[in-house]
């Protein structure tokens, strides 16, 4: 019996940039058979990053509908504000969505996620 293999993925590989909630479907549709992607500061538009637009929330919350893991890069947890900070402690220990601050920590735990 052979168990399936779900690959991880840059969000950049995929070909899609989040722009605005359209671009939120647009990537679950281009990860559909993937296990984990890997999200960085520079796929985002700066309204992802104001917290009051819920663009992020909306965006965690279709990962986590979907089982899609999904590793946040993100150097400098502070760099948004204070809240944005919290957010990213908060999900320290998140089975779904983890920030962390290294591409090199970020394909760390998404290999843990679906391997």
């Amino acid at each position: 019996m052979t168990s399936e293999v779900r690959q991880v993925q840059a969000v950049a590989e995929l070909g899609v940039t989040l722009r605005g909630a359209a671009d939120i479907s647009a990537l679950i549709g281009a990860a559909y058979a993937l296990g984990g992607v890997l999200l960085r500061e520079t796929d985002l538009s700066p309204e992802f990053l104001n917290l009051r637009t819920g663009l992020l929330g909306e965006l965690f919350q279709k990962c986590v509908n979907h089982r899609l893991a999904l590793a946040f890069v993100l150097p400098d947890f502070t760099a948004h504000g204070e809240r944005f900070a919290e957010l990213a402690y908060e999900h320290a220990r998140h089975p779904a969505i983890r920030f962390v601050h290294t591409d090199a920590e970020a394909w760390a735990w998404l290999g843990e996620q679906v391997g």
